[in-house]
């Protein structure tokens, strides 16, 4: 079987986890092939990380027009911006679990998600589009994630909880479980910094830091 050309959208150091990430896919057999990192930056186009060609949008659609984009900048903005650039100019989109994650079958995957190694997912859980969850998170039972919605490495997620639209949730965060009638709610484009645990509703676009997680005081 041909393996699947994708096309990995950054040029930092997440895009580079992702693209061994792809990579690590293959364990079953030759299913992908990274062909390319895009990036916006013209000052990297004509490169190559980890041995594998940097290109602009434009550039990767002229030599990979069946490739697929996986979304590899951790920005939930960021990513939001290039996906859309990308859908426009006319790319698909490849959702990627790595072969260690473990998963009920009653988990739900948006388009473009993307799961990294040692990630547990149990039961009910919905995940938007271009979700991405890294290293060694756990969620629990009818937990929500909107789309472009983000989880750094090591976060616990509880059972009954809804995170919206790029939020994002910092290294080594906890969140504490709602309920089936009053879910904990991180709304919209809400931080979560690393270390914190959050014991209640987070607001839209607000950053909080601490345990127990409280607004960050800025000044």
């Amino acid at each position: 079987m041909t393996p699947k050309q994708i096309a990995v959208y950054g040029g930092g150091g997440f895009a580079r986890e992702v693209a061994w990430l792809v990579q690590s896919c293959n364990r079953d057999g030759d299913r992908y092939r990274v062909v390319c990192f895009i990036d916006d930056d013209t000052e990297l186009h004509g490169t190559k990380l980890n041995g594998i060609p940097v290109v602009g949008l434009q550039e990767a659609y002229l030599q990979f027009p069946l490739a697929n984009v996986v979304g590899g900048i951790g920005s939930p903005a960021t990513r939001e911006k290039t996906i859309l650039k990308a859908a426009e100019l006319g790319f698909e989109f490849e959702m990627v679990i790595h072969p260690s994650v473990e998963r009920s079958e009653w988990v739900e995957f948006g388009e473009g998600a993307v799961i990294c190694a040692g990630t547990i997912l149990t039961t009910n859980i919905v995940l938007g589009r271009h979700v991405q969850i890294n290293l060694d998170c756990t969620i629990g039972h009818d937990v929500q994630m909107d789309d472009f919605a983000t989880l750094a490495p090591g976060v616990h997620v509880s059972g009954c909880v809804h995170i919206g639209k790029r939020a994002y949730v910092g290294t080594g965060a906890v969140i504490i479980n709602g309920t089936q009638d009053a879910p904990l709610i991180i709304e919209d484009d809400a931080i979560i910094g690393a270390g914190a645990c959050v014991t209640k509703h987070v607001p839209a676009g607000l950053t909080v830091v601490g345990v127990p997680a409280k607004p960050l005081l800025r000044g």
